[in-house]
């Protein structure tokens, strides 16, 4: 059990939070005034209270400057992860009482470890489940049973963690954790708390210095798809990236990886071999399938075929330690390669009802309201963006031969940070879309918008830097024509791009985007209390494919964060 013996103190808390609110104020929504009586059993702090107070983790300047401090040298990264830990009332041994399964990669990572949650919830098990970014709302990194955690649980948690962390920062330099740290010892807690099963935890970025990788004994680990991604924090090299994501081995705690590439599979047999942790290959998806007929997955896409067999095998591991402690675990293997192949077995009813049964927002998910049909999905590598394209045609083609009158494919595309932007647009360019919408990561522009989805870590200048990038590299690959800049006002009017190219916009914000989008055909976002964008009538005047065609086609793409920006309206019930 956690240690609850310290007396929490909320005067001091108290007034920083009135001052913290101010900094909220200035982002753009609407914030409660603070209660002098903080403490996490006195009403008073509400969920936005929460949430408002954890975003300041992001700008922290402390913070920021330890992480640039330990990413010189990582192996400090775990060792501050531990003296948090232990400021909020946890240990790490602690830890070892959540069963936990705990995985990597870089595609399909989330995608795994929810067909692992589902399936072993299917068998009774109360499950936790631990992951990132959040969609809407934060409470969705922090799952019991497959559901967010309330707004009310979240909030009583929150302030627990946060009133431990803050009273004891005086005596470490006044340092505090930042944000995904934060959160990672919150899910713990959580956890622990609720008294689960097991926990699935998905890993941030990388492996071996994560702080997820606080962890010492998990019962199985597992590495979905790998490929270039984070490159400034991982390397710039699948060997290097590789690496990172062997350091989540334990001593002989069994590991699974998909098959991936002979360089990365070199290096994650030596790591392994180094850790001395017995490491598997997992079957292909079919091999399952010889003795029980075909299986179905509740996520789209054939590359969920290798991530739905790493969660068989994830989940199968742990069934055969917590069921049969005893037996000697998996006594025989199939040798095909350096890393032996785990052998396919068939998949018991609750296995084959759990893939079936899983969902998971914003990866090839697909929304019809009406006339408009939209196709949601974050990828963001170019393994991944590759993967939706695919998915996307073979999709979308299906709906539209059902169709008797004009389609219009639409593309809503962001991305941010290191990523090659270009470089996914132009794998998007064979999808022949009528128009390529393009707008920051940023839901609305008036004040409604919640702290959910507030990311104080890039401006709003650069993010708009970004979409004019990407809407001239889109222009670019589909076009010999003028390529200058697009000029982006943000006012009481949307600037045009040039007169001679008609099929690129670019927005200030995600709401806009569809509302230009969908013209008024989707009831949803036909909202009385939201301002419509006032657009000059040329502007207007791009719409009339929109306003003919019998149904629109949208694929939203290139990050998480605009497909969650998107679901928070196309949604409603997401933001409750």
């Amino acid at each position: 059990m956690v240690c609850m013996s310290r007396v929490w103190k909320p005067c001091g808390l108290a007034a920083k939070l009135r001052r913290q609110v101010w900094s909220c104020r200035l982002a753009g929504f609407p914030v409660q005034h603070y209660s002098t009586k903080t403490a996490p059993h006195i009403p008073g702090m509400e969920y936005q209270d929460a949430i408002c107070t954890l975003n300041t983790l992001q700008t922290n300047a402390s913070s920021l400057e330890q992480v640039r401090r330990e990413r010189s040298n990582p192996e400090l990264q775990l060792q501050a992860m531990k003296g948090f830990l232990e400021r909020a009332g946890l240990t790490v041994k602690e830890l070892d009482h959540l069963n936990i399964i705990h995985v990597t990669g870089t595609k399909g990572k989330g995608s795994t470890c929810a067909f692992t949650e589902q399936i072993l919830r299917g068998y009774g098990f109360r499950t936790g489940f631990y992951s990132s970014p959040h969609l809407v709302q934060v409470r969705e990194r922090i799952r019991i049973n497959g559901r967010p955690i309330g707004k009310d649980l979240f909030t009583k948690y929150f302030w627990q963690v946060y009133g431990r962390l803050d009273e004891t920062k005086d005596a470490h330099d006044g340092t505090m954790p930042a944000y995904f740290r934060f959160l990672t010892i919150l899910a713990f807690h959580v956890f622990l708390q609720e008294k689960v099963d097991l926990a699935v935890i998905e890993v941030g970025i990388g492996g071996a210095y994560d702080c997820t990788n606080i962890i010492r004994r998990p019962w199985v680990c597992g590495i979905s798809s790998l490929g270039i991604d984070h490159t400034q924090i991982l390397g710039d090299t699948i060997k290097k990236i590789a690496w990172q994501k062997g350091g989540i081995f334990k001593p002989g705690v069994p590991a699974f990886t998909v098959k991936q590439a002979e360089e990365a599979m070199d290096v994650l047999r030596d790591r392994a071999k180094k850790i001395n942790c017995p490491l598997w290959v997992c079957p292909d998806f079919e091999d399952y399938q010889a003795n029980c007929g075909s299986l179905k997955l509740g996520l789209a896409g054939q590359h969920q075929w290798s991530n739905a067999s790493l969660a068989l095998q994830l989940s199968h591991t742990w069934l055969q330690r917590r069921c049969r402690p005893d037996e000697k675990f998996l006594s025989t293997f199939v040798e095909t390669s350096s890393i032996p192949e785990a052998t396919p077995f068939t998949p018991s009813p609750s296995m084959k009802k759990g893939l079936a049964d899983t969902e998971w927002a914003g990866r090839n998910q697909t929304i019809k309201h009406g006339a408009v049909t939209y196709f949601l999905d974050g990828a963001h590598t170019m393994r991944s963006m590759q993967a939706c394209v695919n998915w996307f045609r073979e999709t979308a083609a299906q709906q539209e031969a059902n169709t008797s009158g004009p389609v219009a494919r639409i593309l809503l595309f962001n991305a941010t940070g290191e990523r090659d932007c270009a470089a996914m647009i132009k794998l998007l360019a064979p999808c022949h879309f009528d128009f390529a919408v393009f707008c920051p990561n940023i839901t609305e522009t008036i004040t409604s918008c919640n702290a959910d989805q507030q990311n104080f870590n890039v401006s709003v200048e650069h993010m708009l830097t970004r979409c004019l990038d990407n809407e001239r590299s889109w222009r670019l690959h589909n076009s010999a024509g003028n390529t200058s800049g697009t000029p982006l006002l943000i006012s009481d009017s949307l600037s045009l791009v040039p007169k001679e190219k008609a099929d690129t916009l670019v927005f200030p914000c995600i709401f806009s985007a569809l509302q230009w989008i969908t013209q008024g055909r989707d009831p949803v976002l036909v909202d009385p209390s939201k301002k419509v964008m006032a657009l000059k009538p040329s502007v207007i005047a791009k719409a009339a494919p929109l306003c003919d065609a019998e149904e629109i086609h949208v694929l939203i793409t290139g990050s998480l964060h605009l497909v969650g920006g998107a679901l928070k309206h196309l949604v409603p019930e997401s933001s409750k």
